[in-house]
């Protein structure tokens, strides 16, 4: 896996993350929060929407994702997705927290170069979505 220290404009990604979960948590409901920033510069960001019936949950990336796309976006560089601590009410630290592999296959269809920023063995890290997902499915 090619790993890459992240910059300031992923810590500033990070951060806005970080300020979309903590303004909209609730638990049960909106538990993760994610920031996409596009290759044109914007940051866009989404919450998780939690449903009774588990498959029907969307995951924050792919609101986001949907957002950017939505606004005309096409091209994008970097995501992160962050959630608060195991039984914190949200007040202002968070974790980072890879892609689920739905939204690895996602995040690997529209965004072949996409960078991840992710929590790898204690490190906050930059890698890219290919690496997450070597081998993705393909209808070709």
């Amino acid at each position: 896996m090619d790993i890459r220290t992240v910059t300031d404009a992923d810590r500033e990604l990070i951060e806005a993350a970080r300020n979309i979960i903590v303004q909209r948590y609730e638990p049960g409901q909106h538990s993760v929060g994610a920031a996409l920033r596009t290759q044109s510069g914007r940051i866009i960001t989404g919450v998780h929407l939690e449903v009774d019936l588990g498959l029907a949950a969307v995951c924050a990336e792919a609101v986001a994702l949907g957002r950017a796309i939505t606004e005309g976006e096409k091209k994008f560089e970097t995501i992160v997705a962050v959630r608060p601590p195991r039984g914190s009410d949200a007040t202002g630290e968070v974790e980072i927290v890879p892609p689920c592999g739905m939204c690895r296959e996602l995040l690997s269809q529209y965004g072949k170069n996409l960078q991840v920023i992710i929590d790898y063995e204690g490190e906050v890290v930059k890698c890219s979505i290919a690496d997450l997902l070597p081998v993705r499915y393909r209808l070709e």
